[in-house]
């Protein structure tokens, strides 16, 4: 739950399981990235970069512009 909660425990699910590597699972862990990684062939280092990219954008600690994409959906563009 680490990076819900800021436990800085980032392999321990809190008991609800690891989002996106179990089917219930709840708390971003560190599980999390390694599936994320896996299922877009990149490392979960590289899922966590781009993880930590985008929250800066929608957090406003990095300055970006929001278009929207052809799918249909937002998208953070560096400006």
């Amino acid at each position: 739950m680490c990076y819900n909660c800021g436990c800085n425990m980032p392999d321990n699910p809190m008991g609800m399981g690891h989002a996106g590597a179990e089917p219930k699972g709840k708390s971003i862990t560190n599980k999390t990235f390694d599936e994320a990684g896996r299922s877009m062939e990149e490392t979960a280092d590289e899922s966590k970069r781009n993880a930590l990219d985008l929250l800066k954008k929608v957090l406003g600690e990095k300055p970006a512009r929001i278009v929207k994409d052809p799918s249909g959906f937002d998208r953070y563009d560096d400006r």
